[in-house]
């Protein structure tokens, strides 16, 4: 890293204190010229930041790689090679706030409010497009692009209509519609049937007990679980759809494993009592452990969420994968920093995710409440 020029002066300018060399042996400060060029300013602030980078990629490859190695090396004095956990830490964090998380506001029947309806849309642009076919500006090409714009307002004006109807005749063109849908499948009827099904159920499910009937009917894997229930219960007593409640708590995700990272320091402190380590070993070793976790995620959310969409077979496959990577890194990981055997290490690994996983329901549990009642 380029230093710039040193002074002649042997006091600090920090400290005051007497420097032998180019360094303060009090304070750390480099004897550095006060005075530097445009250059000289730019070259040291990039070699700054190279000298961050560096460190990241060499604390990067074994974070991630060799489990448990770099606690390790940085409680044995390694540590002009590694980033500080903390830092990297909340760095990581951060991106993986900022790539992961993703607002997705969707409308309400109320809180929707379009510049002007889909029938009015429909009616101007059907206007519009006879007085361009009579001064002969429409041609193949852009006739076809009217023709998309229309239907899609076609669509928009279905689903205004729908929403128009009453209860029962919402059901009845629904199953109209899943009875064509069976002798001709198709991918648009297919669409108008999720669209028309999902206005229906927010409809039907207007109270808790006309939810848990449904619910009833449904086939076993599409029943909501035990979380998706008191979601649903406490979105109908608001008003509002679970899609809200779900995405507030997805926002305070990071905030949730910061919180929960001590207490995961704990259980593993806990159950590896007889190493006689001090608690700030492990909560480094768990540092380490939820940023090599958040890397991860940072690549495989992204993946999930905007390319093969949350509820596809590939996403499930890839949630598996990551799943299993993070039986396979914790093992090694305690298997490496405790010196364990592999039948103590598996058991004190069942009772570290058991302890953690009732620690985070119940923080589930009191976020939604917070949430609930704030709101």
């Amino acid at each position: 890293m380029s230093a710039g020029k040193y002074r002649k002066e042997h006091n600090c300018l920090n400290c005051g204190s007497h420097v032998e060399k180019h360094y303060c042996s009090n304070c750390g400060q480099p004897n550095l010229e006060l005075k530097e060029s445009f250059w000289g300013f730019i070259s040291h602030s990039i070699a700054h930041y190279f000298h961050f980078d560096n460190k990241f990629f060499q604390t990067l490859s074994p974070l991630l790689t060799k489990p448990g190695r770099v606690t390790l090396d940085y409680l044995d004095g390694k540590r002009a090679r590694y980033i500080n956990p903390v830092s990297m830490y909340i760095f990581v964090s951060i991106v993986y706030f900022l790539v992961a998380y993703s607002p997705k506001h969707s409308d309400t029947e109320n809180g929707h409010k379009p510049g002007k309806s889909a029938s009015v849309k429909y009616m101007v642009l059907d206007s519009v497009r006879k007085e361009l076919t009579k001064a002969g500006v429409v041609n193949n090409k852009t006739g076809k692009i009217l023709d998309n714009v229309k239907a899609d307002f076609k669509k928009e004006l279905d689903i205004e209509q729908f929403k128009a109807l009453s209860f029962k005749d919402q059901g009845r063109i629904l199953a109209d519609f899943k009875i064509r849908n069976k002798s001709k499948k198709t991918d648009s009827l297919k669409n108008i049937i999720s669209k028309f099904s999902s206005i229906y159920n927010d409809r039907n499910d207007s109270t808790y007990s006309a939810y848990l009937i449904r619910q009833k009917q449904l086939p076993i894997f599409q029943k909501d679980n035990w979380f998706e229930r008191m979601v649903t219960k406490r979105s109908i007593a608001m008003g509002q759809k679970s899609e809200i409640i779900t995405e507030t708590l997805e926002h305070n995700r990071p905030k949730q494993y910061f919180l929960l990272m001590p207490l995961l320091a704990l259980f593993i402190m806990w159950n590896f009592r007889k190493n006689h380590m001090y608690y700030l070993n492990h909560l480094i070793f768990t540092i380490h452990g939820m940023t090599a976790y958040f890397i991860v995620s940072i690549f495989t959310k992204p993946i999930i969420k905007y390319v093969f969409g949350a509820d596809s077979f590939l996403s499930g496959v890839i949630e598996f994968g990551v799943f299993i990577w993070i039986i396979w890194y914790f093992y090694n990981a305690l298997k490496v920093f405790y010196q364990r055997k592999r039948g103590a290490i598996i058991w004190k690994m069942i009772w570290i995710f058991m302890l953690y996983g009732f620690a985070f329901a119940i923080t589930e549990v009191v976020m939604l409440n917070i949430i609930y009642y704030v709101s």
